[in-house]
């Protein structure tokens, strides 16, 4: 997790795209405000979903697998509901097991 974690961390740095890291662990109400807010039909068959799980401000982008594909097809940037400029200023939330993240 920590791993997935911070592959997306050093794609948004490299790509100065501005975010700052809640810790849902420390927050009930975050945490269940992330699981809420994930799509039913991206839920998994039991449990929690595993992180990290990307949001645009409310909008659910995805998890970890989806933005692997994403950037292997270089299409991160429309993934993410970004235009790819070098400096975008964009309110973006991954959210993590440990961390979650506003980008």
């Amino acid at each position: 997790i920590k791993k997935r974690q911070q592959d997306v961390v050093r794609f948004l740095e490299a790509n100065r795209i501005e975010f700052e890291e809640v810790d849902i662990t420390m927050s009930e109400e975050k945490r269940q405000w992330m699981y809420k807010n994930i799509p039913e039909d991206r839920q998994p068959a039991q449990g929690n979903p595993l992180p990290p799980q990307i949001f645009s401000d409310d909008r659910y982008c995805g998890d970890y697998d989806g933005f692997f594909e994403s950037k292997e097809s270089n299409t991160v940037f429309s993934f993410l509901g970004l235009k790819p400029t070098l400096a975008s200023k964009v309110s973006v939330v991954l959210q993590t097991f440990m961390e979650f993240l506003k980008y």
